[in-house]
């Protein structure tokens, strides 16, 4: 049953549901934190759209196996496993968005096969922003 909203309840600002609380927020070090992925700049010419269903499903079953392992861990891991392997930015061909200045290191993560998706990191978020499913990124 659909809960009545009074006119006194609006504009009021909702801190927890019933079942879910904020996430606890620690002075805790990237490296000891877990990553957390975003898409939001992903580039539209090497995107998942593009992706074939194979290709989706590794991405997915990536993400889940990175978001399993802490930064720390990833960061000792093998590229071509679960660790990842710094790109410069002046091998990249396509563009790179203008958000991304010279000092950020693009890193890639392989995903399908040996497939990277290419992005960078900001504490403990990775902005995925290439997906290389062609090679065709830069030179391998």
């Amino acid at each position: 049953m659909a809960k009545h909203i009074g006119k006194r309840d609006i504009g009021k600002r909702v801190e927890r549901g019933k079942n879910i609380s904020p996430p606890v927020t620690t002075e805790e070090s990237p490296e000891q934190q877990y990553p957390i992925f975003s898409l939001r700049y992903m580039s539209k010419d090497f995107c998942i759209l593009d992706c074939t269903k194979e290709e989706k499903a590794a991405f997915a079953d990536t993400l889940y196996k990175l978001s399993q392992m802490t930064w720390s861990q990833i960061n000792s891991s093998a590229r071509h496993g679960s660790g990842y392997e710094r790109i410069a930015q002046t091998s990249i061909k396509a563009s790179i968005p203008r958000h991304i200045t010279p000092d950020v290191n693009l890193i890639a993560f392989r995903f399908c096969a040996k497939a990277p998706m290419v992005g960078y990191r900001e504490r403990a978020t990775f902005f995925v922003i290439w997906l290389d499913r062609n090679f065709s990124l830069y030179e391998h």
